[in-house]
């Protein structure tokens, strides 16, 4: 296969962006009902909590930390349940399926009566936050042209973020946590509308061997005036050998998907043992802990609304400077914001009225660098990479055990930030995170490779992978 047709898979025009950006944004609204279920147990917590005792539904400290954890036990199992269910259901099809489970369990959460009941709501919410971390950036790396890919992936992360500040705003202003539940129905809602409406992955489509219906997806992604039948070729050809091929955990070890599996997998590490899932889940808590005269809900909101900007800023930087640039930055100023917060907490210990007092900007200012430095790196890199690193033969399988890690991960993070905090004191819990940043910033440099302007074909390629043989014109233009 010549250069030419693996650098530039699109002959004759650029390919149209509104129809991608509009799917992006229908699919990333299940990113945005995820981050509603990241976000819920911060505001929703402290309310519980802070419950009468003799309230029917009132947690104490170790329960409200297996409340804001136990998403990822559902996560976890969400993994491999989309991994399964993309093959048979499509893309399109996979987050669809997921909204049953999603409305459902907001609704437990709405009506719950006990603390069982919560816990059966999160673990259903967890478990659609799972197919959806894995479906939505597949989905949507195998339909997005290579020139804004970076993007387009990246958005996932953003509505991630604005289901965040969806649920720090609505918890700082609703006195219910049970008001919060329902309303967290709506963006799941609009997703199951908008994706109602939307076309089916054309890679999937090739590959259940629908050539018609690919090519009028392909179409309509790169715009009527596009001429797709070199990209369609080099589609049907990497679906034709991954139809001759059945991937088994065996394949894992070939050196061209061992190399990125493992990339893949220290990324979700990293991303997870930065800490930030015990912060967002914790924030509340740990601006109260603080002291600060910053009221806490203020407090969250602006670290949400940070994380936000810090995102969007990602999604225009992805394209341009590059995924490698931005994960090297994204780990050093990670670093460096939660030694200044482990600082405070130490100097809290020795002096805590003068802390408080002179440094009492210092945990808001901290978290807001925090929060910034991830969302503009390893907030959305880890996601839009396991979409770009795997070829096509062993794609679910790898992006499927990558997802499970990550919410395993994430899982052991959020369920031991409580009692780690209690073992260590927040310093030290703190600079342990920081010290797991440094050693992610000398892994971005040395390991992790630049995926930025090129097809999937070329990266996956650049790893060894043998490349699909294409024979072009094998169908006249005009039939597509």
């Amino acid at each position: 296969m010549g250069d030419a047709v693996l650098t530039s898979p699109l002959v004759g025009s650029r390919p149209a962006r509104a129809p991608q950006y509009f799917t992006a944004l229908s699919a990333t609204l299940g990113a945005f009902a995820m981050g509603t279920v990241l976000g819920y147990s911060s505001p929703a917590g402290a309310q519980l909590i802070n419950n009468p005792t003799h309230d029917f539904v009132h947690l104490d400290k170790s329960q409200n930390s297996l409340f804001s954890s136990i998403m990822n036990v559902g996560a976890l199992v969400g993994g491999p349940v989309g991994g399964l269910c993309l093959n048979k259901l499509g893309r399109r099809g996979t987050m669809l399926a997921s909204v049953v489970p999603f409305i459902s369990g907001w609704l437990i959460i709405t009506f719950a009566q006990n603390f069982a009941m919560l816990l059966v709501g999160r673990v259903l919410t967890g478990l659609c936050c799972g197919i959806t971390s894995l479906s939505v950036p597949t989905y949507i790396a195998e339909y997005s042209s290579s020139d804004i890919r970076g993007t387009l992936g990246s958005s996932f992360q953003l509505m991630v973020t604005l289901g965040l500040l969806y649920s720090y705003v609505l918890g700082a202003v609703l006195p219910s946590w049970r008001l919060l539940a329902g309303l967290c129905i709506i963006p799941v809602t609009l997703y199951a509308i908008l994706m109602f409406f939307a076309k089916e992955s054309p890679s999937y489509l090739l590959f259940k061997g629908k050539e018609d219906q690919a090519a009028a997806s392909l179409q309509y992604f790169r715009g009527k005036d596009s001429h797709i039948q070199t990209e369609l070729d080099m589609l049907r050809a990497a679906m034709e050998e991954r139809q001759q091929s059945t991937a088994s955990c065996s394949d894992l070890r070939k050196p061209y998907i061992l190399k990125p599996f493992f990339i893949s997998l220290s990324l979700m590490f990293f991303q997870q043992f930065s800490g930030v899932n015990g912060v967002l889940f914790n924030l509340t808590i740990i601006f109260s802990s603080a002291g600060s005269n910053i009221p806490d809900d203020v407090s969250s909101i602006v670290v949400g609304a940070v994380q936000v900007m810090a995102t969007f800023l990602a999604t225009v930087l992805m394209d341009k400077a590059g995924r490698k640039l931005l994960l090297i930055a994204s780990s050093s100023i990670m670093a460096l914001s939660l030694v200044a917060l482990g600082e405070f907490f130490y100097m809290k210990t020795e002096d805590a009225s003068w802390a408080t007092k002179t440094l009492g900007w210092l945990p808001l200012v901290s978290l807001m660098v925090f929060i910034f430095s991830f969302s503009i790196g390893y907030g959305p890199i880890p996601w839009l990479m396991m979409g770009e690193l795997f070829s096509p033969d062993v794609k679910e399988m790898a992006a499927s055990q990558a997802t499970m890690f990550n919410w395993t991960l994430a899982f052991l993070v959020t369920f031991i930030f409580a009692p780690l905090e209690s073992a260590l004191g927040d310093a030290g819990l703190y600079w342990v995170f920081s010290a797991l940043c440094v050693v992610n910033l000398v892994f971005c440099i040395t390991v992790v490779p630049e995926t930025k302007g090129k097809t999937l074909e070329e990266i996956t390629a650049s790893f060894g992978a043998p490349a699909p043989s294409v024979t072009i014109g094998r169908r006249n233009s005009s039939d597509c």
